[in-house]
């Protein structure tokens, strides 16, 4: 019955291995490897996306994937795991949150991944933001919001990044985490090119543009796929807005650093754009957490954001 059931929902909500090719997604690359990189997290995210469709026991879920031999794009696993089983949560809602028990159980050091993973299924399910995230953790919650963010830029990018547009049910933060997604996107549309990021995101105006490195900072530290030369590149194409860049690096240490699965790529961008060693950046954030003041004016995530970009000015 499990895999009948886990048969259907592939069968409906199954994404095809089609999807995450550059040449089906219009996405702007010129580098093989680059490319190749690219595509590759993609495929990891959907195969674990397609797992928790298959099977959505979070436990045995778990085992699968920590049984696949490769650790360092684990984290896109989980990801794709998390929109899974939001989905299926969403298809039984008198039955306990699966997504809920993965996350506080056999999956926690994947939280960030997590969160960002729900995004996912917020951008296909009928559902107001605020009924996914309201009952999630005040603090990460908002990663939910980059996820949805980041989906819109992978899969509707001459709408989200061309035009510039953004759904209209986002209210107040909404919008800004979206965007920060979003400029995660802009690293896997543009090719991971300094020159082509920063032409698409100058385009965007003025307040949006600090969101948007952010999540540039993040992808670069944690997708990784370049050269030294062209973090270096966009370091100083970061201008006034390194301190953001840097701040998306650090997170990227955190995720990884939190999950266990380190990548000499976060490393060498966390040397780059924040001049700290990848673990002095993870630990950066917990120093910025501390005593982080409660939801007012802006949330606790944004005081906790601008914590660690003062470290950076």
């Amino acid at each position: 019955m499990v895999a009948f059931f886990g048969r259907c929902r592939h069968a409906l909500f199954g994404i095809s291995d089609a999807e995450t090719r550059i040449e089906l997604r219009g996405f702007k690359v010129g580098d093989d490897r680059v490319k190749a990189r690219i595509e590759r997290i993609g495929k990891s995210f959907v195969e674990g996306y397609h797992a928790a469709l298959l099977d959505n026991d979070p436990l045995r879920l778990t085992e699968h994937l920590n049984a696949i031999d490769d650790n360092e794009l684990r984290g896109f696993l989980f990801e794709g795991a998390a929109m899974g089983l939001v989905i299926s949560d969403f298809l039984c809602p008198w039955r306990p949150s699966r997504f809920q028990a993965f996350l506080t159980g056999p999956a926690q050091h994947h939280a960030y991944m997590l969160h960002v993973g729900a995004g996912w299924a917020l951008a296909r399910l009928p559902v107001s933001p605020a009924s996914l995230t309201s009952r999630m953790d005040c603090l990460l919650r908002w990663l939910v919001l980059d996820g949805y963010g980041f989906h819109e830029g992978y899969f509707h990018w001459p709408d989200s990044i061309g035009r510039q547009q953004r759904p209209s049910c986002l209210q107040g933060y909404e919008k800004r985490a979206f965007d920060q997604g979003l400029g995660r996107s802009l690293w896997f549309v543009m090719g991971a090119d300094p020159e082509r990021i920063v032409s698409a995101l100058q385009d965007f105006p003025t307040d949006r543009q600090g969101d948007l490195w952010s999540g540039v900072g993040l992808a670069g530290a944690y997708a990784g796929g370049v050269e030294p030369d062209d973090l270096e590149r966009l370091k100083v194409l970061a201008g006034d807005f390194l301190a953001h860049l840097a701040q998306g690096a650090a997170f990227a240490a955190k995720a990884r650093q939190r999950a266990g699965n380190p990548a000499d790529h976060t490393k060498l961008a966390c040397r780059i754009f924040c001049n700290l060693s990848a673990e002095h950046a993870a630990q950066l954030t917990d120093d910025a957490l501390r005593k982080v003041p409660a939801d007012n004016a802006l949330p606790a995530y944004e005081h906790w954001r601008q914590r660690i970009r003062r470290h950076f000015i």
